[in-house]
């Protein structure tokens, strides 16, 4: 009997994302962090209208783990900067793609809005500057 391991999912095939787990993602492109950082991260650049809960964030990295998005890294800051009781994690290659695929799918709806007349670019302060989503 042969075992056929299953491919791997699309990035598509995971959308759309929570906004707890896209959040986190997007507070770990480019920088490693623990728990209580991303939720000071997202925390700071929603300007406080998005509070993840240690209960939201701890569930949504459990299963962010399980679908490979991130991973807990093996090496730790400096001992004498850090807490031993911390774990920090990083965005994976997959997961850096599924964010990229949330972010194009919302670019998308925001289009359609705007082509609309339900928003227009001066609703979207970070769109009007040249920010992303």
């Amino acid at each position: 009997m042969t075992n056929l391991s299953a491919a791997p999912p699309a990035p598509e095939d995971l959308l759309p994302l929570t906004p707890a787990t896209f959040h986190i993602l997007l507070a770990l492109v480019g920088q490693e962090r623990h728990g209580y950082s991303i939720m000071r991260e997202v925390e700071a650049y929603t300007r406080g209208t998005l509070r993840l809960g240690a209960t939201t964030l701890y569930r949504s990295i459990k299963q962010m783990l399980a679908a490979r998005l991130i991973e807990e890294m093996d090496e730790r800051p400096d001992p004498e900067l850090d807490d031993e009781r911390r774990r920090y994690y990083r965005i994976t290659p997959f997961g850096q793609r599924v964010l990229q695929a949330e972010a194009s799918r919302l670019a998308a709806l925001v289009a359609l809005a705007q082509e609309k007349g339900v928003i227009s670019a001066g609703d979207m302060p970070g769109l009007a500057l040249g920010g992303a989503l």
